[in-house]
């Protein structure tokens, strides 16, 4: 029996889809897994500390983790409309302007989820060199602009249904800049492997993400609960738009499409040097 040590992120999209495994209403075809559920970036960051067999991660991370790890073809969010958000504390700014404080110019302060998300990726991508980036934690990126702790910040996951609510204002959707860019969906995140594995244990691996994920389309309600319990605050009716968005035929089967978002991704990085000619193909199991 296979023992496989599971990285599950806590975004409503990854507890509707795995709900089956979590509460074991599907079968695990003989594998042995030992779960953790931990924010994105706690995710990226394990993996490149080695942790896990398998486990959710941004694609930006696993550009950089693919001589190690490739993608599974289920379980990935990515899509048209997905993107996130770059978001203002004060309307009518920008990040590319200083921001004037006791009347001297500073750089604008920009808060972003994690250093290996995809959204600090496309943010160096279509920013380059523009504010001071911090990172920090998803979920304190608007109560720090709100406040005005910080003057802008990429916003993802739930963010993209309640911003309004903290009275900040939208720069820019970066999912839209990119799609205008590359005319193919904005890759977010997927389920990363080690190769080391085997063929046949990934492949079983996949088959109970699928089973998984079928199991809560076809169960919505029985998947409250669980995303309740990582998203405490959030009602019923975001938890669905959530998960309308992100769960769709790409989390199924990444297919030709998705195939070529990630390959669309991987030349953007190059082109900005955050990878090079000779780095690992990210391969798609």
């Amino acid at each position: 029996m296979p023992h496989i040590h599971l990285g599950i992120s806590t975004c409503p999209n990854d507890t509707f889809a795995f709900h089956g495994i979590l509460t074991k209403k599907i079968s695990l075809r003989g594998l042995d897994l030992r779960i953790e559920l931990l924010d994105v970036e706690t995710l990226n960051q394990r993996l490149f500390a080695g942790d896990f067999d398998v486990a959710k991660a941004s694609f930006h991370a696993a550009l950089l983790l693919a001589d190690n790890l490739g993608v599974l073809p289920v379980g990935s969010a990515l899509g048209f409309g997905v993107g996130p958000l770059l978001l203002a504390s004060k309307t009518g700014t920008h990040p590319r302007n200083p921001v004037m404080t006791s009347g001297s110019a500073r750089p604008a302060q920009v808060l972003c989820p994690g250093a290996h998300t995809t959204a600090t990726l496309l943010y160096k991508l279509f920013h380059p060199g523009e504010g001071q980036l911090q990172q920090t934690v998803f979920s304190e990126i608007m109560p720090a602009l709100k406040t005005a702790v910080a003057d802008f910040g990429v916003c993802i996951h739930e963010g993209r249904f309640t911003w309004e609510q903290y009275g900040l204002y939208m720069v820019e959707d970066l999912g839209d800049v990119w799609e205008r860019a590359t005319s193919v969906p904005l890759p977010l995140g997927g389920i990363l492997a080690r190769h080391r594995l085997g063929d046949e244990t990934i492949r079983l691996v996949g088959d109970v993400l699928r089973d998984s994920l079928e199991y809560g389309l076809s169960h919505r309600a029985d998947t409250i609960p669980t995303m309740q319990r990582y998203a405490q605050e959030l009602t019923e009716d975001i938890l669905f738009r959530h998960v309308d968005l992100y769960v769709n035929q790409w989390t199924h089967d990444l297919g030709e499409t998705g195939r070529a978002a990630l390959s669309q991704l991987s030349r953007h990085a190059t082109l900005v040097g955050m990878l090079t000619s000779t780095s690992p193909t990210l391969t798609v199991f």
